[in-house]
């Protein structure tokens, strides 16, 4: 299986994605999470622990939710908060095996903002 057509999906989604493991460590950030996330670091996080970017009371947060992952392989997606200034929902989603064991969990942006392109514009 080439893993190109799932890194790609990740890379063009508009939305920022934050991959961590177990062990909180981000491994992966798409380019809109670079972006949105550049007044900590971008990119210059990716090794780094997502515990480090939180305060005490989201740390717990953070730690409860992986574990409530760990707990059961149906316990996969947590919303987490609304951003009223963006109008964007956030949560955390468990990542998975085929086997069903936990390997990590991702952060995911949803806006609810219209859309404001065109349909089907396919000029440039």
């Amino acid at each position: 299986m080439d893993i190109s057509f799932f890194k790609s999906v990740l890379e063009q989604d508009k939305s920022a994605i934050v991959i961590c493991n177990l062990q909180h460590e981000i491994i992966y950030m798409n380019p809109a999470a670079a972006v949105h996330y550049e007044r900590y670091g971008g990119r210059e996080l990716l090794g780094k622990s997502l515990l480090d970017c939180h305060n005490a009371q989201s740390k717990e947060k953070i730690r409860q939710v992986a574990a409530w992952f760990a707990s059961s392989a149906s316990n996969n997606l947590v919303y987490t908060y609304h951003n009223t200034k963006q109008n964007k929902d956030v949560y955390m989603v468990a990542l998975r095996k085929d086997d069903g064991s936990l390997i990590g969990y991702y952060e995911k942006h949803e806006y609810r903002n219209p859309e404001t392109m065109k349909l089907y514009d396919l000029h440039e």
